[in-house]
């Protein structure tokens, strides 16, 4: 795209048209600029038209967003794009000859715009493809330092942050030490140069009286300087840095001691020296943590100024990130070797009182976010993501002074925590929030053991707490009360719930169950964790604690509360609530009066849910409360499949019906949990869909292949003669060699491989093997990457013992004279050991022995290296430890909570296929070994020790006598 008058017309107005409200223009406008995009030189004339004073601001702003994001996707475009017009290397130079200095000459939103598509160059060409980047930036620093132009300063140093950030998220490599390297060399000095000269402005300007106009922006400046800072010695300590390392701390510990009347005596002012103050407090904190010996001359004043520091920042939440950096540093301190600062008489007593304390009691903005926003409290108070909030950090600070001071802290907090609650009894109306911060002091700072759901506390004992500070609130009939009280409790007893005896915790389920009625948002989703939680819990022997004996008398009133609580508004999609049901239908013994309003309730939440499917997590829960339903009621009462029938197809034809994709791999997943339910022969309405799901559109997307094949199996398994009908194992067939084809799903179209062997007769199957061998020796000379070589050889096991190794071999020579041989020798012996998964270790054990024992393949005698190799690997194979074959997987895996609907496939636990053994006659693959041998063996004695002796190696020989004589067998 040529620059010229013409162009910038018609950019123009594209850019204005796509502010349009009317949808129609603005359609048409994103079109033609995206036709526009595929043209040569576009970006180039998208960045001349942003720097083209003669055009509206409001089109040059627009400009600028697209020319970041065509950036964004044509600068470097990743290997799955399939997008031909990446810029061209003559247009990058041009781009970025232009970009530093018309970024510095726009306007601020434009040049945020600008600084951003900057980054993203910088982040592919940054240093090594664009190495005038940094001394242009160097130049112009300087230039703007001479003129005292801080606006331009400040976007240098912006640009600069952005780019060097990467020095604080990549691993450390050679490549990025030389890039850090080139970065310091360059820009050091001249940081802090101008780190210097402004800290010396703002010293003079605040003693003589200087205005906040004047001294914003040379703060921002400090604040951007402290930032660079940050990345720069991130990695380890440059010999610059250390050198110039008093400057640097003399100045930072100035703007925590000093007071700047003119920006504090305003709300704006006094955020922009915090946000200058958190940057300092963020800088001593890595070097407290990384450059400990060199810094400890610098430590005790630091320490002393974060101190004093503290005890002004006041409550208000504007204050926050200052107080927990501030904090933070103390609690790096408090657990290293300078601990000492700690041990001063009273020092751990005036922590206690002048900094733990005020930050763990409730503020009024805890209380507005309780109401407003019951989402992110419960994920900043029960699931841990408050790190960065006064009340957990304070406790952080508590817990690492009690890495040295145990003693101290457990008696200071337990006395805390007596006067706290002595203050609740004398007033519990107006000091409530004693108690709160009380229970908080104790939930906080309980041990969590390694690796389990355990915890533990020493501030106080568990059991009389529970009773006579938590039980109070649980008993207390008035559920909607002092409802932050109840949120404290709920999550004491959900916190502490294995150390609760369970006649203790069964005699408070009904009170659980009363608060699934609270109306806070918070209260009944605590009340639904609590409960969730505790139907989780293991006693000795991995046994459940509490069963459906102890849940079925409650049951009713359980489920109905439940369901309650998913009606209150701002609940109808709780997450908590939902899981709470999922968890409840897994334990509970379920009757068809149970059954039938849960799976009415269900439904009216589901289909609510298609209409617009925006919480990922809440609707997976739907999905596997259904999917445990269908599981556990189907399974006790055959009679109830009709009845989920009726009540499920509406809601899964509506999915399939009305498009709504986010939900199309559950609803495959349920149907192939309706079709393995089912006996032969299967309705109607199952075989349209077996149609259905035959259409090649279906399996175009990536995140629908897993449940479609979920779904095929139980059709292949469930109604094998109706395939072999009309076409339909053709189509299966053609559908399975795309599958194998592509990269991302070869595992997948094996699945549908194996269960056409296992559940076809071989007469049906015979004249396809030509096809089949033939795509998959394709994929073969294409791609070997080990997933591929690996389902490809479980495959070959399942053939060889459902129709003997001699079809094997016949059917794969019919492609090419000699195969089996080949593939035998390059891939089969070599891949098995790194088979995994307990089924399948001993699929392919079994059929290797097999091979061993009946092949002349492996029994001509020019074959004896191979047959030494194949017994070598199959004894590898199940001389592995158990844990290695074992491929493990989490009893109800926990959703996590960034799962979105882009994800490639969320996989219903209680939808999951039942792994049938293809070998249930062979009950130990190791005595099926040995007995073979021992028989082949005695065919031709003396000839197999021999070739043993040769070819297994001293571990397995051993491994292979210890096998022998564990089954009393001989190999002679």
């Amino acid at each position: 795209m040529e620059w010229n008058a013409e162009n910038l017309q018609f950019l123009s107005q594209c850019f204005l048209h796509t502010l349009s409200p009317a949808p129609e223009p603005r359609r048409r406008a994103e079109a033609s600029l995206s036709e526009a995009s595929q043209q040569a030189n576009y970006g180039l004339a998208v960045l001349r038209l942003v720097a083209e004073p003669t055009v509206d601001d409001q089109i040059r702003q627009a400009a600028s967003v697209n020319f970041k994001n065509h950036l964004k996707a044509r600068w470097a475009p990743d290997s799955s794009s399939d997008d031909e017009h990446t810029i061209t290397e003559a247009e990058k130079e041009q781009i970025k000859a232009l970009i530093v200095s018309l970024m510095l000459s726009a306007a601020p939103k434009i040049q945020g715009q600008l600084s951003e598509a900057l980054v993203l160059i910088g982040k592919h060409d940054f240093p090594k493809r664009w190495p005038a980047l940094l001394p242009e930036l160097i130049s112009r620093l300087q230039n703007a330092s001479s003129a005292g132009d801080y606006a331009a300063i400040n976007g240098i140093l912006g640009t600069a942050n952005s780019i060097f950030k990467k020095f604080r998220y990549q691993f450390k490599t050679n490549d990025l030490l030389l890039d850090l390297k080139y970065c310091l060399d360059h820009f050091a000095a001249p940081l802090l140069e101008i780190f210097i000269k402004t800290a010396n402005m703002i010293e003079s300007a605040n003693s003589s009286g200087g205005s906040a106009v004047v001294l914003k922006p040379w703060f921002e400046s400090q604040r951007l300087c402290c930032r660079i800072f940050y990345s720069l010695n991130f990695q380890d300590l440059p010999e610059f840095f250390e050198d110039h390392m008093n400057e640097w701390m003399t100045e930072m510990q100035k703007y925590l001691t000093t007071n700047y009347p003119a920006l504090e005596s305003s709300a704006d002012g006094l955020a922009v020296v915090d946000e200058l103050r958190a940057a300092v407090c963020e800088n001593i904190n890595l070097y407290m943590e990384q450059n400990e010996e060199e810094f400890q001359n610098f430590l005790n004043g630091f320490a002393l100024s974060v101190w004093n520091l503290l005890s002004n920042v006041s409550q208000v939440s504007s204050r926050d990130h200052l107080a927990v950096t501030a904090i933070k540093f103390l609690t790096t301190v408090s657990t290293s070797v300078h601990h000492n600062l700690f041990a001063g008489e009273g020092v751990i007593p005036q922590i206690c009182q002048g900094i733990v304390i005020p930050n763990v009691r409730l503020r009024d903005e805890d209380e507005e976010l309780f109401e407003m926003n019951y989402i992110e409290f419960i994920r900043r108070d029960m699931e841990g993501s408050d790190l960065d909030t006064r009340r957990r950090i304070a406790c952080e600070l508590l817990k690492g002074i009690a890495t040295n001071y145990k003693p101290q802290v457990t008696n200071l907090v337990s006395v805390q925590i007596q006067n706290l609650l002595s203050s609740f009894a004398a007033n519990p109306v107006g000091n409530w929030k004693d108690k709160d911060c009380a229970i908080y002091l104790v939930v906080s700072l309980a041990i969590k053991k390694a690796g389990g759901t355990s915890v533990s506390t020493d501030l106080v004992d568990v059991q009389n707490f529970f009773l006579t500070v938590i039980v109070p609130e649980l008993q207390s009939q008035d559920v909607n009360g002092f409802p932050m009280l109840k949120a404290g409790a709920l999550k004491f007893f959900t916190m502490f719930r294995n150390h609760i005896p369970k006649p203790m915790a069964l005699q408070f389920f009904p009170d659980l169950i009363r608060f699934l009625r609270a109306e806070s948002n918070v209260v009944h989703s605590y009340a639904a964790s609590c409960i969730e939680k505790l139907l989780l819990v293991k006693d000795e022997g991995g046994r459940a604690r509490y069963t459906s004996a102890d849940v079925s008398p409650v049951l009713p009133q359980l489920m109905t509360n439940l369901f309650e609580a998913l009606k209150v508004p701002e609940s109808e999609e709780n997450q908590y609530v939902m899981k709470c049901i999922m968890r409840v239908l897994g334990v509970a013994d379920i009757s068809r009066e149970i059954a039938d309003p849960c799976i009415t309730g269900l439904i009216l939440i589901l289909n609510k849910a298609c209409e617009n499917p925006k919480n990922p997590v809440f609707n997976h829960y739907i999905f596997e409360s259904l999917a445990v339903l269908l599981k556990r009621a189907c399974g006790k009462d055959a009679s109830l499949i009709s009845i989920f029938e009726r009540s499920l197809f509406p809601s899964l034809q509506k999915i399939l019906g009305e498009d709504v994709t986010e939900f199309f791999p559950y609803a495959f997943q349920l149907l192939a949990q309706l079709v393995e339910l089912n006996r032969p022969p299967i309705s109607s309405a199952y075989i349209q869909i077996f149609e259905i799901l035959l259409t090649p559109d279906l399996w175009r997307k990536a995140s629908n292949v897993p449940a479609l094949v979920r779904l095929l199996q139980a059709f292949l398994h469930k109604v094998p003669h109706e395939l072999n009908q009309e076409g339909r194992l053709t189509q299966v067939l053609g559908i399975s060699y795309k599958l194998v084809s592509a990269r991302n799903t070869d595992e997948q179209g094996f699945y549908v491989l194996n269960t056409i062997i296992e559940s076809l007769d071989y007469s049906v199957i015979a004249p396809y093997f030509g096809q089949i061998w033939s795509a998959l020796f394709t994929v073969l000379q294409g791609k070997q990457t080990g997933r591929f070589i690996k389902s490809l050889l479980i495959y070959m096991s399942l053939f060889l013992v459902k129709h003997g190794s001699k079809n094997l071999a016949d059917t794969m020579n019919a492609i090419q004279a000699n195969i089996f041989q080949v593939i035998l020798v390059q891939f089969w012996i070599s891949n098995l050991k790194l088979i995994t998964g307990v089924i399948e270790t001993k699929l392919t054990a079994v059929a290797s022995t097999r091979l061993l024992c009946e092949s002349p393949a492996l029994l001509d005698a020019a074959a004896v290296e191979h047959w030494g190799k194949m017994l070598d690997s199959i004894v590898t194979l199940l001389s592995r430890p158990e844990q290695d074959r074992v491929e493990e997987e989490p009893e109800m895996p926990d959703i996590a909570e960034n799962v979105g609907y882009s994800a490639t496939f969320v996989r219903l636990h209680n939808a999951g296929k039942t792994e049938d053994d293809p070998l249930k006659d062979i009950r130990d693959p190791k005595e099926f070994l040995v007995t073979s041998l021992a028989r082949l063996s005695a065919l031709s004695p003396g000839r197999y020790p021999q070739i043993i002796n040769q070819y297994l190696d001293q571990t397995n020989q051993a491994e292979l006598l210890r096998l022998c004589s564990s089954y009393n067998c001989a190999i002679v």
